[in-house]
């Protein structure tokens, strides 16, 4: 008798082992399948687009490793950053450029031919209604210089020199100037300070000098990107 009850217990231990391990089986697959429907759900995260993929990158190359003193900053790369169609708010105070207020519109940098040589136009609405700005911009690489004129519809033109730099967080700079110019009888001079903050997005730092005196805050602008299949915020 005690050989047999040894058995019956040894034959309940099984089957209750065997009953776990069903048990313990249809739960993973019943949770590995919740997990396939969630994955399939509309709200659920999803791998980046292939349009976010191709948003612009930039310039400073991954090197696998943190930055150091000795690294050098690349060249600034014109035709990969400016082309295309940059939306862009500017406040400005009165000046004799004209009335005070909000300016808002478009500036299109064309892609270059050879490197060295571009254009742009600004398409803008100001407090006194509509303008148009056509520019023809010089960039010389190798000496990291700008030249750019700019051809004004409200009655003025201006020239500008600039040099820009860089560091290795990928941010770049360009520090420009005016040489002199005439607007409503008055004589003016511009600094301005573009502020290139990320592949889609720059800023300009604007200051204003009339007729030889101190220069003062012109007000501050931000340039965004227009990206296809992009929103922008």
């Amino acid at each position: 008798m005690v050989g047999g009850a040894e058995e019956i217990r040894a034959a309940i231990m099984c089957d209750t082992v065997r009953r776990v391990v069903a048990a313990g089986c249809a739960s993973l697959l019943v949770m590995a399948g919740a997990a396939s429907v969630t994955a399939a759900e509309p709200g659920a995260p999803q791998p980046p687009s292939a349009d976010r993929a191709a948003l612009p990158q930039g310039q400073i190359p991954d090197l696998g490793r943190p930055t150091e003193a000795g690294d050098e900053v690349p060249t600034f790369d014109y035709d990969a950053y400016f082309p295309g169609v940059w939306t862009f708010e500017w406040r400005v105070p009165d000046s004799p450029l004209g009335a005070g207020g909000l300016i808002t519109g478009t500036e299109t940098f064309e892609p270059g031919s050879d490197g060295r040589h571009y254009r742009a136009t600004v398409d803008a609405e100001g407090p006194e209604g509509p303008f148009t700005t056509e520019s023809t911009i010089i960039y010389l690489a190798g000496q990291r210089a700008f030249l750019r004129h700019d051809a004004d519809s409200r009655g003025f033109a201006l020239l500008r020199a600039g040099r820009i730099g860089g560091d290795l967080g990928g941010f770049y700079t360009i520090h420009y100037e005016t040489a002199p110019f005439e607007a409503n009888g008055r004589q003016v001079r511009l600094r301005l300070t573009t502020r290139l903050v990320s592949p889609v997005n720059y800023r300009v730092e604007s200051r204003i000098s009339v007729d030889g005196g101190p220069f003062t805050n012109f007000g501050n602008a931000w340039w965004r990107k227009r990206l296809p299949g992009v929103t922008p915020r």
